[in-house]
């Protein structure tokens, strides 16, 4: 079993997530003991995004920051303990709502694979990037 960072790179579909964890400085964070929760957006949910956003993204390390953390939380919290949820508190300070009465959402992105297990955390892939209030 790999880490956070190692599974998301080796996975193959993560590849604009992976880039920003880099750009951003948060891959020794992310590789570290933890646990975590990471709510991964993938290509296709970066994909969503105006590629301009994405580029204004890549340029502002602090809001980058922000935004990453906003999908990562302390602790492990797997597909089971979600529905007794609804927020959690994120790395990045704020509050994102957990709905689970129709499939699981986090904010306004449906889970579209769960439980990917890591060394420090765990994985739910999501099908589009969230966004903090700035």
């Amino acid at each position: 079993m790999k880490n956070i960072i190692q599974t998301a790179a080796d996975a193959g579909s993560f590849k604009t997530l992976v880039s920003a964890i880099q750009s951003a400085g948060l891959w020794e964070t992310l590789s570290a003991q933890g646990p975590f929760t990471v709510f991964a957006p993938n290509d296709a949910a970066f994909a969503k995004l105006p590629s301009r956003q994405v580029q204004d993204l890549l340029k502002d390390k602090a809001k980058l920051r922000s935004v990453l953390t906003y999908h990562v939380v302390n602790g492990r919290i797997s597909s089971s303990d979600v529905a007794n949820l609804h927020s959690a508190r994120t790395v990045q300070g704020q509050d994102v709502s957990i709905n689970s009465s129709r499939g699981v959402m986090i904010g306004d992105a449906r889970v579209i694979q769960k439980d990917i297990r890591c060394t420090n955390g765990v994985i739910h892939v999501i099908d589009k990037v969230l966004m903090p209030k700035m």
